[in-house]
């Protein structure tokens, strides 16, 4: 019997379905492991900052059956606007599709200029994207941005160490029905790898592992999505385990926010991880 989190989801506003968890190309998991992702429920696949050719293969290969059934994000950090379409015609070419379901504008501390989201929606106007993304550490952002049509999907930094979104963009969507949001899509999970990190955990404290990590950000009702970014097929089932195993009850949740909070208190960097 499948639980909440093993069935997909509208992505917002888009009318997309997607998987609770997504899956990153930049980190080096395999075909094999993208392809058993899949079967295990996986259709959100981000071949953003580095597109690399694993999970490229993984894609061309279910497409062949399953392109209605992907939801496939390309990425654009460009700041000059008519690189854009050719970094979105490029990737399509090595997917060998004809559209992306999203086209994710990365990295925004401020609104994109006029000129960056003309050739976006230029892109979305001929078919070969079909909605627009934009991802931002700095996160009072995305409240400015609510009214405007353009930008469908958030990618937000959220983990048990970094809460701000709680307080600077969950708040926002709160007054507003799950059909007319934004679709919400999570990243830096871990804490890059902190949060499992054993030297890190505070006496008395279990270690996460990244199956709770994930866990954690999904149980919160604003997150429709989070992004994991496997190294290997290990980190990749750690992943997927947490679709399987379901909301985080009070006493797992409170037990999170104990080592998150430790974390943010002795880390050294935490200021400048967390400056926005």
């Amino acid at each position: 019997m499948s639980n909440a989190f093993q069935e997909k989801i509208p992505l917002g506003k888009t009318g997309l379905r997607v998987s609770r968890l997504g899956l990153g190309a930049a980190y080096g998991a395999t075909t094999a492991g993208y392809e058993e992702a899949f079967e295990r429920g996986v259709n959100y696949f981000y071949w953003g900052s580095l597109r690399r050719k694993d999970m490229a293969v993984a894609l061309r290969n279910l497409s062949k059956q399953h392109r209605e059934e992907l939801v496939v994000v390309v990425q654009s950090y460009s700041r000059v606007a008519g690189l854009i379409g050719r970094s979105v015609e490029s990737a399509l070419r090595k997917l060998k599709m004809s559209y992306a379901d999203i086209l994710l504008l990365g990295w925004y501390n401020a609104a994109p200029p006029e000129r960056i989201m003309d050739a976006a929606m230029e892109l979305k106007e001929k078919g070969r994207v079909r909605h627009i993304a934009l991802s931002s550490h700095r996160r009072t952002l995305f409240p400015e941005l609510l009214s405007d049509e353009r930008y469908e999907i958030w990618h937000v930094r959220y983990n048990a160490v970094h809460r701000g979104a709680e307080t600077e963009v969950f708040p926002a969507l709160a007054p507003l029905a799950a059909p007319a949001r934004p679709g919400l899509v999570t990243y830096t999970t871990t804490r890059w790898g902190h949060l499992c990190n054993p030297r890190r955990t505070p006496d008395g404290e279990a270690t996460p592992s990244g199956t709770d990590c994930y866990r954690w950000a999904l149980s919160n009702p604003h997150v429709n999505t989070v992004l994991s970014g496997p190294a290997n097929i290990e980190q990749l089932r750690q992943a997927v385990a947490a679709l399987e195993r379901g909301p985080m009850d009070e006493d797992e949740l409170a037990w999170m926010r104990r080592v998150g909070d430790a974390i943010y208190t002795n880390d050294v960097t935490t200021k400048a991880r967390d400056r926005y």
